[in-house]
C-alpha cells in the first residue's frame, strides 16, 4: 500500500519510512504542509501518517484537503500536542485514529492494518480465493497443503485486488498503489498486463482462477461472486 509520511522532523520521518518499507509499504515523506499538499493533489494515497505540528500549515487543515481529492485515503495522526480537543477535531474531520509521540514502530504498523481491516472489511489474516488460500500474515497463497511461488510484487498486487474485491481497478491505480507514482518514466501501460499473465499462469497450474477477471478497456478486478 502507498503511505505518505507528514512529518516535520526528518530524523523520525526517515525511521518511520525504513520501518514500513520493510513491511512491504511504499513511502512517500513531506517535511511541510506545501510539499504534502503537493503530493496528495497528484499522487493516490492508501494512508497519509499525519503531523499536526506542522511549521508552515495546521496539519487538520491537510485532512479535508486530502479528502476533497480522494475519499478512500485513511489518516492516522501522529502528534506530541496533547489537548483532547486535538484529537477530537482530528477525528471530526475524518481521521481514522491517533497515536501520541513517542511510540514505537510496531504500534503504528499494529494500528495502520487495524484500520486497513477496518477499511477493507477483512476478519481474518486468511482469505479464500477460489480454492486457494492468501495468507495476509505469512505472505503465502496455498493451494491445499502447497504454496504457489509468486513473486512479492506478484503477492502485493494479487493482494490489493483482494481487498478491493468487487471493484474495478484501473491499470494506473493498480501502478500507482503497488510501484508508486504513475508519472515515472518506467511507467508502462502494458506492465500490469504482463504481471496479471504471470499470477494468472502460476496459479492456473494449480487450479483455475475464474475470480481473477478482466474488465476490457479497463482494469482488472477480484470478484467474490465467481
Amino acid at each position: 500500500m502507498n503511505v505518505l509520511i507528514v512529518e516535520d522532523e526528518k530524523s523520525l520521518a526517515t525511521e518511520i519510512a525504513f520501518f514500513l518499507r520493510r513491511e512491504n509499504f511504499l513511502c512517500d515523506m513531506a517535511h511541510t504542509g506545501a510539499e504534502a499538499s503537493e503530493k496528495i493533489a497528484v499522487n493516490l494515497y492508501d494512508f497519509v501518517l499525519l503531523d499536526l505540528g506542522l511549521p508552515d500549515y495546521d496539519g487538520l487543515d491537510l485532512i479535508s484537503e486530502a479528502r476533497s481529492i480522494n475519499a478512500d485515503v485513511s489518516f492516522i495522526i501522529i502528534t506530541a500536542r496533547g489537548a483532547v480537543e486535538d484529537r477530537v477535531k482530528g477525528l471530526d474531520l475524518g481521521a481514522d485514529d491517533y497515536i501520541p509521540k513517542p511510540f514505537a514502530l510496531a504500534e503504528l504498523h499494529a494500528r495502520i492494518m487495524a484500520v486497513a481491516r477496518r477499511k477493507f472489511h477483512i476478519s481474518s489474516p486468511d482469505i479464500k480465493l477460489g480454492e486457494f488460500v492468501m495468507n495476509t500474515g505469512a505472505r503465502k497463497l496455498q493451494h491445499g497443503a502447497r504454496e504457489v511461488e509468486i513473486t512479492k510484487k506478484e503477492f502485493d498486487l494479487l493482494y490489493y485486488l483482494v481487498i478491493n474485491s468487487n471493484k474495478v481497478l484501473a491499470r494506473h491505480q493498480l501502478y500507482e498503489h503497488i510501484w508508486g507514482n504513475t508519472l515515472d518514466d518506467q511507467y508502462d501501460s502494458n506492465f500490469i498486463d504482463v504481471h496479471i499473465k504471470n499470477i494468472r499462469r502460476k496459479l492456473n497450474t494449480h487450479a483455475p482462477t475464474p475470480w481473477l477477471e478482466t474488465v476490457r478497456g479497463v482494469g482488472y478486478r477480484v470478484s467474490t461472486d465467481s
